[in-house]
């Protein structure tokens, strides 16, 4: 991780990719998707990719974190998006805080 994030242009994102795809290291990779998502499942409060990384990683085991990371980034794509989720269509919405209104309860 050290080594990478010290490239030009590669950040702890970035970094993860390259650790769990090529190196078969696990790890949480934060994008926009998993930013949102996590923050409407009340996985976390924070905005921060590198603070929501680190607490995903508490409550995660080790060897779910790139696979956990690939999925919300796939639900954030396909179903929970930034403007119109789909909340009708989504299997854990019972788990989620967000209001269709865009007022998050947490």
């Amino acid at each position: 991780m050290e080594e990478l994030t010290k490239l030009e242009g590669v950040g702890r994102k970035t970094a993860n990719v390259i650790l769990s795809m090529a190196f078969n290291k696990p790890g949480i990779v934060v994008d926009t998707h998993v930013k949102r998502v996590s923050n409407r499942l009340g996985l976390t409060e924070h905005k921060n990719p590198v603070k929501i990384e680190f607490e995903l990683m508490k409550i995660i085991p080790e060897n779910k974190w790139t696979s956990f990371s690939f999925l919300l980034i796939e639900h954030g794509r396909r179903t929970c998006k930034a403007k119109i989720p789909r909340c009708s269509s989504c299997k854990i919405e019972k788990l989620c805080y967000f209001d269709i209104k865009n007022t998050c309860f947490l």
